[in-house]
């Protein structure tokens, strides 16, 4: 019962990323980039990383296999197999040579930092897991999606 109220919760906390970084529909005061209402028309005032339409499903397509990853983590960690969960951050999620590279494309230098950090964190949550602690583990969870928050309340596509 414990597993499942903890996945659950993982769940949730995720679904609560995406949809602040994808469906905001009221001002953040803590944040000067949101979507809001204005004039009866949705005004998403957050950060353009202006990218090309090629370069804007590649960036979404990396942004849904890094979801996946972390739902597969999530189930990873339901089932206790923090070695299977580590291998999915560190391989899916860490900050290899070729996704440091991809990062540093961008013009954008708080963008780009951010996504390094995200990487950089996926790795140190990899390690978490490792020691095999379902509280930390989640812990770690929570840091690397507060990357994700962050970036989807800042930018778009």
């Amino acid at each position: 019962m414990k597993k499942k109220i903890i996945i659950v919760c993982v769940s949730l906390i995720f679904a609560s990323s995406v949809q602040a970084g994808t469906q905001e529909q009221s001002h953040d005061m803590h944040s000067s980039h949101s979507m809001h209402q204005q004039h009866g028309a949705v005004v998403d005032d957050r950060i353009s990383l202006n990218l090309s339409p090629a370069m804007k499903q590649h960036q979404l397509q990396n942004m849904r296999a890094h979801l996946e990853a972390i739902q597969k983590i999530i189930a990873q960690l339901g089932q206790k197999d923090f070695t299977g969960a580590s291998q999915t951050a560190h391989q899916k999620l860490g900050l290899s040579k070729e996704m440091k590279a991809m990062c540093n494309r961008f013009d954008n230098d708080s963008f780009k930092t951010l996504a390094i950090n995200f990487h950089t964190s996926a790795d140190e949550m990899a390690e978490v897991f490792e020691k095999e602690n379902l509280e930390d583990s989640l812990a770690a969870v929570n840091n690397t999606m507060n990357y994700c928050v962050s970036c989807h309340k800042q930018f778009r596509q």
